[in-house]
């Protein structure tokens, strides 16, 4: 390897081992959020499909081009923001908001080394990061979304001819008493749903409305995707019992509900004609 290559090579990998080194505790955080938290399960998988988009971008777009020393001053401010605010809110023990400006630091980072040409052709692999990082306030929406689904799935089982009856999130049936818990709230397919859906809209071609709809309709296909599954665990309820339907049904359930929701991605797709897949990104 040629002199100039290593020196060309050098100031990457110092950036890229100083970048580790200050970011170590978030990413501990990260990981002992996404093994602890079922809602933020899928966030050990971000990180990975990240850095594979950006290696397709660079490797298929071919007006990629990485320049570096152009507009790099913008980069520079960039990555000086962010790791300011990234060591107060470190310091201050606000893991989630340190994962944020870590997230900041990163596009200053390919800023400064590629040029803003750069950055732009990789901003939404960057952006995509979020969906990786745990919000506190996940946690608030998981009862009124409970209560929901317990309304609007026992209400569609009692249309259905099964005498229940609903009192917010606790539901009594003839052989037992249920209480749609957290657990049945939603919430971890829906934030799921949503990163899945936002990146279907990144891969394909076509309009942006198409896209943002792509996104916008996996908020009520995960919440009606989640009242069908609680529907049918009333049922398994009431005919083998709640143990039956809080043991096997409920954990496997989920899996198969939300598989049925990706079903409809297909010709979701193809109705909004964003069914083509985009060339220069995968």
């Amino acid at each position: 390897m040629k002199s100039t290559q290593i020196q060309r090579m050098a100031a990457p990998i110092l950036i890229a081992g100083a970048f580790l080194a200050v970011t170590w505790p978030t990413w501990r955080w990260l990981w002992g959020a996404w093994m602890g938290n079922e809602y933020y399960s899928h966030g050990v998988l971000i990180p990975f499909v990240s850095v594979t988009l950006a290696a397709f971008r660079v490797r298929r777009d071919a007006e990629f081009a990485w320049l570096p020393g152009q507009e790099y001053v913008g980069g520079l401010l960039l990555l000086t923001l962010c790791t300011g605010l990234y060591l107060w809110f470190a310091s201050q023990l606000a893991w989630y908001l340190a994962a944020f400006c870590m997230i900041g630091m990163i596009a200053g980072i390919i800023w400064l080394l590629g040029g803003l040409g750069a950055l732009r052709r990789l901003i939404f692999p960057v952006a995509f990061l979020v969906f990786m990082v745990p919000l506190p306030a996940v946690e608030r929406t998981t009862l009124p979304l409970a209560l929901f689904t317990g309304v609007c799935s026992g209400g569609l089982v009692r249309s259905l001819g099964l005498d229940v009856t609903i009192v917010g999130n606790a539901i009594t049936l003839p052989n037992a008493d249920l209480v749609i818990g957290a657990q049945c709230s939603g919430i971890n397919s829906l934030i799921a749903l949503t990163a899945l859906m936002t990146l279907v809209a990144y891969l394909v071609d076509g309009p942006l409305w198409a896209k943002v709809l792509l996104v916008a309709l996996s908020v009520p296909l995960a919440l009606l995707g989640n009242i069908m599954r609680v529907a049918s665990l009333l049922f398994v309820a009431r005919a083998w019992g709640a143990d039956a339907a809080f043991t096997f049904y409920h954990d496997y359930s989920g899996i198969a509900f939300f598989i049925a929701v990706l079903l409809l991605l297909y010709p979701m797709v193809r109705l909004l004609r964003i069914d083509e897949l985009r060339p220069n990104v995968i």
